[in-house]
This record gives C-alpha cells, sequence and structure tokens, in this order.
C-alpha cells in the first residue's frame, strides 16, 4: 500500500486525504493545530451527491512535515500558494528520491516552483475544480461538481486505482498549463465572491456580481491571448464565451446555466473563508498572476488590479459585503481610467 502525504491540511487537503484514507489508502495530513484541534473526532466527508464518509488518517503538526513526508511515496501539495517555497525547501531535504509530488494548488506556478527545489524528481501539475467548505468539527462538504485532474504521466499510473476507489478518478491531462489558466478564469469569481460576503449560488444567482466576473474575466482571457498562451476547455462553453453567458438576464442565464448554479447552497470561495478567519488570502496568486502578467506585456488589468485592491482592503478590515450593483460601478470606473 502506498504512503501518501497530504502537505497541507486546509479544506482541500482534508476532503482529499480523508476520502482517500476513507478508501483505505495509507494517508499522512500535514497541518496546523488548530487543524489538528478541529479535526480531532475524525473526518466527516460529505458530497452534493450524497455521499457520506468517515476518516481517522493519521495526522502530524506542520513542524514535523519532513518526518511525514520522508516515507512517502506520493505527496499531494495543498498548501496555500505564499507557502509553497517553505514548503518545497522542506520536501528538498526529506524526500525519497523515487517519490511523486503533485501540486493541487490554485494559481499558474506552483509546480514550478516545486520543480525548481526538487530537481531529478517527479513534480506533477494538478488541478481540484471543486469547492469544498470547512463546516467546523472536522465536517467538510464538496459543493459544486467536477474531478481531479493532473498532469499525463506513467508516474501516476500507480495511484490510480486507490483514487477511483475513494471517489476521485484521476483524469490525465497533456495540457496542464492551459488547463491551469482555464481554472484561474473561474477563480477570478473567488474575489467576487468574497467580496459579495454569500453563498456561492446565491451570488451567482445574481446578474450584476457575474457582470463584475465577466469583467475581468474578459481582461485576463485578452491578456492570456496576447501572450500567446493557449486556455484549455474544462466547462461545456469554450473559455471565451463564458463572459457572454454571465451577462445574460437572470432567468435566461438559469435557464440555459443550469449546471453552473448546480451549487450547493452551503458552498463559499476559499477567499470568502480566508477573510472570515482572518487569513491573508490567494488574491495575488489569482487576480494579481493577471495584473503581473499584463505588466510584462506592456499592458495594464485594471479590473483585476481593483480587486487585488478591495481584497488587500477586506484583509485589513475593509468593505466586505459589497452590493452586486457598488462592486460592479466601482470595476467600471476602475476600467475606466486612463
Amino acid at each position: 500500500m502506498p504512503r501518501i502525504c497530504v502537505y497541507g491540511a486546509g479544506s482541500i487537503g482534508c476532503y482529499v486525504g480523508g476520502r482517500l484514507a476513507a478508501a483505505d489508502a495509507d494517508v499522512v495530513l500535514v497541518g496546523r493545530q488548530r487543524v489538528r484541534d478541529d479535526v480531532a473526532g475524525g473526518l466527516h466527508l460529505t458530497d452534493y451527491r450524497g455521499a457520506d464518509v468517515r476518516a481517522t488518517p493519521e495526522f502530524v503538526l506542520d513542524t514535523d512535515g519532513a518526518a511525514a513526508a520522508e516515507g512517502a511515496d506520493l505527496v499531494l501539495v495543498t498548501v496555500k500558494s505564499a507557502a509553497t517555497p517553505e514548503v518545497a525547501e522542506i520536501l528538498g531535504r526529506a524526500l525519497r528520491p523515487d517519490a511523486v509530488v503533485v501540486s493541487l494548488q490554485n494559481g499558474l506556478r506552483n509546480a514550478d516552483l516545486l520543480r525548481a527545489a526538487l530537481p531529478g524528481r517527479t513534480v506533477l501539475t494538478g488541478m481540484v475544480p471543486f469547492n469544498v467548505v470547512n463546516l467546523g468539527g472536522g465536517a467538510f462538504h464538496q459543493g459544486s461538481e467536477g474531478g481531479l485532474e493532473v498532469q499525463d504521466d506513467p508516474a501516476v499510473t500507480p495511484y490510480e486505482a486507490v483514487f477511483a476507489r475513494a471517489g476521485l478518478p484521476l483524469t490525465r491531462r497533456a495540457d496542464m498549463d492551459a488547463v491551469l489558466r482555464a481554472k484561474l478564469l473561474l477563480n477570478l469569481n473567488n474575489a467576487v465572491n468574497a467580496l459579495s460576503g454569500l453563498p456561492l449560488k446565491a451570488e451567482l444567482s445574481q446578474r450584476t456580481y457575474r457582470r463584475c466576473l465577466a469583467l475581468a474575466q474578459r481582461e485576463a482571457y485578452a491578456t492570456f491571448r496576447a501572450a500567446g498562451w493557449a486556455v484549455a476547455r474544462i466547462t461545456p462553453l469554450p473559455p471565451g464565451w463564458i463572459p457572454r453567458l454571465l451577462v445574460m438576464p437572470d432567468r435566461l442565464y438559469a435557464t440555459v446555466a443550469g449546471p453552473t448554479l448546480a451549487i450547493d447552497p452551503l458552498a463559499r470561495s476559499s477567499m470568502w473563508e480566508d477573510l472570515e478567519a482572518g487569513r491573508v488570502t490567494e488574491i495575488e496568486w489569482i487576480n494579481g498572476e493577471v495584473v503581473r502578467l499584463a505588466e510584462t506585456l506592456g499592458r495594464t488589468a485594471p479590473v483585476n488590479a481593483r480587486l487585488v485592491a478591495l481584497v488587500r482592503a477586506a484583509e485589513a478590515g475593509g468593505p466586505r459585503a459589497w452590493s452586486g450593483d457598488d462592486l460592479l460601478a466601482d470595476l467600471r470606473a476602475a476600467a475606466a481610467q486612463p
């Protein structure tokens, strides 16, 4: 039985690691004391389709992360992007030469950072498309659809069966860079959701918030195209068409985009959870990526830059319950600046 180390016991780490443990995988979670206290009674994992499983994987504190990684065959990195350099340094000292590392993180550059710190080792890019809500007391709920995607590599083969048993089948992709860009376009909603203060379904049901997201997506997509970067199709619609769908009137949007609204009423963005817990968000690794890329091309990305500024202000105690009308007017004003 391969040893699987999930490095980063947040919502995604606990959910994925817990589902694997419930399928009898040998799993160790690496996380902080507050998380270990919260999951001391075990993990209760549910999803929007009715799954209901319990698991009690081994849990070690991040201070002991190196020891947990030493014996691992597979390491799933699920820490926030800001922690990637630190975790990469730890793994560089601890991992066996034949260990496989998969980044299941937001943003575009985490797998590259891990590869640079782990020369000679197999480091693969992965993507988690679904949302997981921490309900407290060790309960984690998958509130939206999608399956795990991972870079196509023979190193994945020994682990496919256990992921399938866990209800988390792996889809191999040869175009993971393009997949991450497509995921980032969807993740631009994290900032809108966090600033709305609403559950995802309630936010996406309102046209004004969707218009905010459409502004950010159009800007990001145009920036990717200017850079000559491909964007994968990971939704029924091509990525460039999604903003057209978002700006439709509510009733028409609900008719055309039924699956988009097939989100559990409990679902929230991870950025909302970070603000709620008083943690620094991943805004610099999502909207901030668009802003930095635009700068390297001699362009601007004012909508995404404004969302970065608003989320940074919210981290410092600023407004976190913007109405759709107010947020849309603010973003349009930013876009209109010379």
